[in-house]
């Protein structure tokens, strides 16, 4: 059987840690696969935990994890891989293993922050030394893993401290799900939406979306609801994510807004949560890349970020909202939020259908097995 491009159908395998259905690393694992799949190929994929649902065409194999803490289980998973991987045409990881053919580049170069972001002892701490160790093996000058790059800033870090050459980088687009562009009827949705969350017409909704809640600024959020709220505005900031949340429902609780602010945890109706909120507050702290922040702009959503986000220029270019300038101030963050409630919904989805209409932001998937595809014809043609 041929696969779509009238080669040989590919076998590829899969590496990840962990598997949860609202990931962006998940997710983006899990379209690739698809299309692959669509092509033809055959596709396993190996992790220590997956959780819901696993699309029939799969080959999935569950390796348990083992060890007393993370980076030993990420250690002793790359371990027990190695006997159980079966034929593969190229093997992929989305997490930092040695041995990979190619690493989709999701995460932030750990030696930078172990390096310019903490101190002296933290470098000498088995878990650091561990994770550099991982990330040597993919990133170093001997390495000859190929990278699906997501973020500029974060290639030219991964340079900086591993020496890594420029032609293993390989350059992947966006890949947002079409389900979040604002359909024709998303007034209805709108209207329907707010109904089911019970907010009233002139209550201001305020989404964060994305595990993650203390890397992706949930404190900066919470606390400029409360600012706001103390201006007179009348606010609701809806949680979407999975993440440890008792750090964040104190504060709120401290804050007085224990009912304004509404944790929801991972939810599969996020299209019409994005038409039902005002504006996505996204001011992390770290963020390579940033996806929510297209899935709101292309739903017609404004959005106020930071400018650590690798995303965050699509905003500016896009004119989609405000991106926060480092380093962050929490006055200059709630300005940027009234400024973006004073334009009209309609207004914002105007410019959100243009830039769905004429950004590139959908393709990740599709580039990214081109590249795979690529990389097995290269070994074969070495061979």
């Amino acid at each position: 059987m041929a696969g779509t491009n009238g080669r040989p159908p590919l076998q590829l395998a899969f590496a990840l840690y962990k598997y949860f259905p609202f990931g962006g690393l998940q997710r983006n694992m899990l379209a690739m696969a698809l299309e692959a799949i669509a092509r033809g190929h055959s596709v396993t994929i190996y992790c220590s935990d997956w959780q819901g649902d696993c699309p029939a065409d799969i080959d999935l194999q569950v390796i348990p994890a083992r060890g007393w803490d993370n980076a030993a289980r990420m250690q002793n998973f790359a371990t027990d891989l190695r006997p159980k991987l079966k034929a593969n045409d190229l093997l992929v990881g989305f997490n930092k293993w040695p041995g990979l053919d190619l690493y989709y580049a999701a995460d932030s170069c750990f030696a930078y922050k172990a390096h310019h972001e903490r101190g002296f002892f933290y470098r000498l701490v088995p878990r650091t030394r561990a994770y550099l160790k991982l990330e040597k093996a993919v990133f170093g000058a001997s390495s000859k893993t190929q990278i699906l790059e997501v973020s500029r800033p974060e290639r030219e870090r991964f340079v900086q401290c591993y020496a890594t050459a420029e032609n293993r980088f390989n350059t992947l687009p966006p890949g947002i799900a079409t389900n979040r562009v604002a359909p024709n009827n998303w007034r209805e949705i709108r209207r329907e939406a707010r109904e089911q969350l019970d907010l009233g017409n002139e209550q201001k909704c305020f989404l964060a979306l994305g595990s993650g809640y203390k890397t992706k600024g949930l404190d900066r959020s919470i606390a400029a609801l409360h600012t706001l709220c103390e201006q007179g505005l009348d606010g609701v900031l809806l949680v979407v994510g999975e993440d440890k949340r008792e750090q964040f429902v104190r504060q709120a609780q401290k804050l007085g807004l224990n009912e304004r602010v509404r944790f929801l945890g991972g939810r599969d109706d996020v299209p019409n949560l994005l038409q039902a909120a005002d504006v996505l507050l996204h001011p992390a702290y770290k963020e390579n890349t940033g996806n929510a922040l297209l899935e709101a702009m292309i739903a017609g959503l404004p959005v106020v970020t930071s400018d650590v986000c690798g995303y965050a220029h699509y905003v500016r270019d896009g004119e989609m909202g405000a991106v926060i300038a480092s380093p962050f101030n929490g006055d200059d963050y709630v300005a940027e939020i009234n400024k973006a409630l004073a334009i009209s919904g309609e207004q914002w989805h105007r410019k959100g259908e243009s830039f769905a209409a004429n950004s590139d932001v959908y393709s990740r998937p599709q580039v990214a097995v081109d590249i795979m595809e690529k990389l097995v014809n290269e070994k074969s043609a070495s061979q």
